[in-house]
């Protein structure tokens, strides 16, 4: 299972980026546990300055916008570590 954090204040980019995130994980029969943190100290320790950021297995790997479908599905597609 891989673990994902949405970071971001629930703004509509943040919601929707969290939908992308469960669509393409369903599409590719990826098994997530999805958590929004909306907590801005929580996001800023997570070294994120612009919304919404993505935390993959505890690795930053997006922030300041929507990441594209492709980004998310190389994301998931790729082993846990």
């Amino acid at each position: 299972m891989r673990h994902i954090r949405v970071l971001g204040a629930g703004c509509a980019k943040c919601k929707y980026t969290a939908e992308l995130i469960r669509e393409v994980a369903a599409k590719l029969g990826v098994e997530v546990e999805l958590e929004k943190v909306e907590d801005f100290k929580q996001i800023a320790t997570a070294g994120v300055l612009s919304t919404p950021g993505v935390v993959l297995d505890g690795k930053l790997m997006h922030s300041g916008g929507v990441p594209s479908r492709e980004q998310v599905t190389t994301w998931l597609s790729a082993s846990p570590r």
